[in-house]
């Protein structure tokens, strides 16, 4: 194709457009003028930020306010009310149509607020979790946010990565890409740097990486040719709405439980105002009645207390270091039975100490903790501390490394086999990367080995980073023959060679090996029993461990591939090292136990170092500890995997798609499960987990984008602490039922009676609509603010398949709702015969009601049990008391509004009462106490 010369950002984009497969990838980097070696430059990046803005796509449009707050009215109650409100107009009864509508706008607003407040709250969430990219600028990589990508931008691709950007590919090795999201297609796409034809269709453009996909084996670099709208995926779609849905499996279920209500409601309604007519009634009247006794049955308030329950939850857990990227696992999380947990970091500090190494048949102990360069080594024979010194040997540190060889080559297989480093920063030192390669980092410099002076002498030629399916990392470095240090630094018998050297599991590094240096760096036969042997030990100590080797090839060797390792590696040694367990998470473990939740270890290190931690974390089931490796797993059937899912605590060497088998295995079984996991091949197993739980920190963006919850901290103890919420905001949505359905079953079985009887309505349909729309909300939403109790933990996990109204809820439901009956209906009947002035009657009624409802609230409520604690003279504190109190006070205060105000009077045809009547109200509250104290011994709602 003709090549333009215009090489300003903006024109290359408009002659290219998406044509950049067609295009040389050193033709790219010139017209994006980007050095493949060293990237953009920090000047650069800004003035082209400026030119094309941030690596963004343009979400769709929000509704406007006015739209969302029409949308509160499209509910099925609500065009019940409109109607009802109209009719009454039509009849010329302007003041309770005027109430119906305000009443109805009062919801709506209601509604809006508390929408716009939860689905604020997700928007927030949905920004905390964002993309990261590596990229090369100024010659040093460097992770970033991928919106601060621009134009030019050398990215780096590695296992696991979300493109963030469309790329052309400068190099690959082994890149297989996930397209599904894109293309459709199933499989991973292999990619090369190829030139191809203009015509090629975007499933088959192999020499480009698109935004939106995932890098799941191998790993590349790429120019960043397209960002934001311009990218595929921009425009495919111009208007994605990344919006978090406020729709969980609960709200839906909500939602059925309404409509199906609002039916029978309708039935009855219908059949009250037919039967009035039948009886002689005039139909003005038994309309009044059918509307109370739809209004009075149907609880308006409870869909709102659902969304701001949830969203509250969801904040909660970010307080507690969790992150919720789909809300149902707010709720699935309260009823988890078992939580399998990675120990790597999330059980254990993730500050890896080396305690032991094994070389050349000798052992050496290591000293010091976490970090810190302070410790020595010293073999365990002599008791003689090893040191390498500085650069350049004396004479007698010559003779001493010369008999030390085989450490000496195990620490630098640990220092240059490493991408992560050290770095000063408030007098500590600090990894920047993977903790143990940190830890082999800082084993090596208590040895006096310096990892920058290494890499000087021996430069890194290429990379096999370490992949789960191989278990092993290797790297290729060359040797200055000019360099007076190379020698005495590498061992090296013949400068014109080049060193692979290889780190990882001791089964995956075994198996490439057929001999192994003796103490004085003299290649001998491989002994595996005396290897395995130390291996045994190490574990038992509860140490992880590593294994090293290297392989000398010819000098003409530039690149690495797996196969260049599979035989003729020479083992150098072990270390062994350990992760202390997280202090916080003895107690979150001795909790789940508490909750009937099962704790599973499933890891790749060895088995026993694996049964050693379960151990120090009481991870006992039954007294013991039963592990499993990943070859046991992998020749059992499918009858005895479950079996040794049930039973086992620790998995250990279990490779990614076991961990998928072991899932399913539970969930076969009926567990609730939820499973951790950082790196690609997790993702299935993540997805098919009830609850998939990826690293935040060091969580791979593959099984971030499969996961339903991210820990910010990556610690265990953050995963029980979700669970103590996910099993509090059940908790608070139960009370919720527990408190409105009681009220509108005494308010609908009052009029359903009254009707029936031809009695005089003791509540009218506008007194009802206050009581449910008002007076309800304010006192309902307070206990979605509700804390834990102290017995949520104490529970067993909840069924997730039980009806949304339990057989004891329903029990509580019917008792309260009759009580509520006896209370409307004998308020009414008394006053009305004491003072035959029947607005006083209805307004003393419903005050009375209130007052009981202001009882069973405190019932409910975990402040009205600590003020009972409190009385009994035990010491308990009242926490969160702010929204009960508030709910409470602002109840009472619209009451008194309610019957005093004249305008509330002849709005809703109340009456003021005396101090005297006010007092009378107050009888209802000593049974209602009594029936609060016999429901909760029968239900207890927490």
């Amino acid at each position: 194709m003709t090549i333009s010369l215009d090489k300003s950002v903006t024109n290359a984009h408009q002659s290219f457009q998406n044509q950049w497969h067609h295009v040389d990838f050193t033709e790219a980097a010139f017209f994006l003028e980007t050095d493949l070696q060293t990237g953009l430059t920090s000047t650069e990046v800004e003035r082209r930020r400026s030119e094309c803005g941030s690596n963004e796509l343009a979400t769709k449009p929000q509704k406007s306010a006015w739209l969302r707050f029409l949308l509160q009215f499209n509910q099925p109650l609500l065009y019940i009310l409109l109607v009802a409100g109209a009719i009454k107009a039509i009849l010329g009864s302007w003041t309770n149509a005027t109430v119906i509508w305000g009443v109805t706008v009062l919801n709506a607003i209601v509604g809006y607020v508390q929408e716009s407040k939860a689905q604020g709250a997700i928007a927030a969430l949905a920004k905390a979790v964002t993309t990261e990219a590596t990229v090369i600028r100024g010659e040093k990589k460097a992770r970033i946010s991928a919106r601060e990508l621009v134009p030019g931008d050398l990215v780096v691709l590695s296992s696991g990565d979300k493109v963030p950007a469309d790329l052309r590919l400068v190099s690959t090795r082994n890149l297989q890409v996930d397209e599904s999201s894109l293309t459709g297609e199933s499989q991973p796409v292999r990619k090369n740097t190829k030139l191809l034809s203009a015509e090629t269709p975007l499933a088959e453009r192999h020499n480009m990486a698109y935004t939106g996909s995932f890098v799941t084996f191998g790993q590349g670099q790429g120019i960043v040719v397209a960002i934001g709208n311009s990218t595929e995926l921009g425009r495919i779609s111009q208007s994605i709405e990344e919006r978090k849905s406020l729709s969980t499996p609960l709200t839906r279920k909500f939602d059925k439980f309404s409509r199906t209500l609002l039916y029978i409601i309708l039935i009855l309604a219908s059949f009250t105002f037919v039967l009035g007519l039948g009886q002689g009634r005039s139909w003005v009247e038994m309309f009044e009645a059918a509307i109370a006794l739809a209004v009075s049955a149907i609880p308006e308030g409870l869909p709102a207390v659902v969304t701001i329950t949830l969203a509250i939850g969801v904040a909660r857990m970010v307080r507690r270091q969790a992150i919720i990227r789909k809300l149902p696992a707010v709720e699935t999380l309260g009823s988890a039975t078992v939580i399998c947990s990675d120990k790597t970091g999330t059980l254990t500090e993730n500050q890896m100490t080396v305690q032991l190494i094994y070389a050349g048949g000798t052992r050496y102990t290591v000293s010091g903790v976490g970090y810190s360069l302070e410790g020595t080594i010293t073999q365990m024979s002599t008791s003689q501390p090893i040191h390498f010194g500085g650069r350049i040997l004396d004479a007698d540190s010559k003779l001493n490394a010369y008999h030390l060889q085989s450490v000496r080559e195990c620490l630098i297989a640990g220092l240059l086999c490493n991408d992560s480093h050290l770095e000063p920063k408030q007098n500590q030192w600090f990894v920047v990367g993977d903790p143990t390669e940190g830890a082999l980092v800082v084993a090596a410099r208590k040895a006096g080995l310096s990892q920058s002076k290494l890499t000087e002498a021996m430069p890194r030629l290429d990379t096999l980073p370490f992949e789960s399916d191989y278990q092993y990392m290797a790297t290729l470095h060359s040797t200055k023959t000019n360099d007076k240090r190379t020698n005495s630094l590498s061992f090296t018998p013949d400068s014109s060679k080049r060193t692979i050297y290889v780190k990882g599991s001791v089964e995956a590094v075994l198996s490439r090996c057929q001999q192994m240096l003796d103490a004085s760096g003299k290649p001998v036969p491989l002994d595996h029993a005396s290897v395995e042997l130390e291996v045994e030990t190490m574990a038992k100590q509860g140490l992880r461990v590593l294994a090293f080797a290297k392989k000398l090839v010819d000098s003409n060797s530039k690149s690495l591939d797996h196969k260049d390792i599979a035989l003729e590696l020479i083992f150098l040694g072990l270390q062994g090292m350990i992760d202390p367990p997280r202090q916080e998470v003895f107690p979150a473990i001795q909790a789940c136990h508490s909750a009937g939740i099962q704790v599973k270890m499933i890891t790749g290190d060895h088995k026993t170092t694996a049964v050693a931690i379960a151990k120090k974390l009481g991870l006992q089931k039954d007294g013991e500890v039963l592990a499993f490796e990943g070859r046991q797993l992998e020749q059992m059937n499918d009858g005895e995997l479950v079996q040794a899912a049930e039973t086992g605590v620790v998995f250990a060497r279990v490779a990614p798609a076991q961990k998928l088998r072991l899932v399913e295995a539970l969930q076969s079984k009926g567990e609730i499960v939820a499973m951790t996991g950082d790196g690609v091949n997790d993702a299935p197993a993540l997805k098919q987990a009830d609850i998939g739980i990826a690293m935040g920190g060091a969580g791979t963006d593959v099984a971030k984008e499969a996961a339903d919850m991210l820990l910010v901290d990556d610690n265990f103890a953050s995963i029980e602490a979700a669970v103590e919420q996910g099993r509090t905001v059940y908790q608070n949505l139960r009370k919720a039922i527990a408190f409105i359905l009681p009220v509108n079953g005494g308010e609908s079985m009052t009029i359903l009676l009254s009707a029936l009887m031809a009695w005089e309505l003791p509540i009218l349909s506008l007194q009802i609509l206050w009581l449910n729309m008002v007076n309800s909300v304010a006192m309902t939403v307070p206990l979605a603010f509700e804390p834990k109790s102290n017995r949520v933990m104490q529970q067993p996990p909840r069924n997730p398949r039980e009806p949304l109204l339990s057989k004891q809820l329903l029990w509580r439901i019917f008792a309260v709702s009759a009580f509520n009956w006896i209370l409307i209906f004998g308020m009414f009947e008394c006053v009305r015969r004491t003072t035959g002035d029947i607005a006083i009657a209805r307004t003393m009624a419903i005050q009375a009601l209130i007052l009981g409802r202001i009882v069973y609230l405190l019932s409910i409520s975990q402040w009205g049990r600590a003020i009972v604690a409190k009385l009994l003279g035990r010491a308990t504190a009242i926490k969160d008391a702010p929204a009960i109190t508030l709910g409470i006070l602002g109840s009472v205060l619209l009451q008194i509004i309610f019957s005093q105000w004249s305008i509330m009077n002849t709005l809703f045809q109340t009456a003021p009462l005396s101090w005297n009547q006010w007092l009378i109200c107050l009888i209802p509250v000593l049974p209602m106490i009594g029936l609060a104290i016999f429901v909760n011994r029968i239900d207890p709602i927490d």
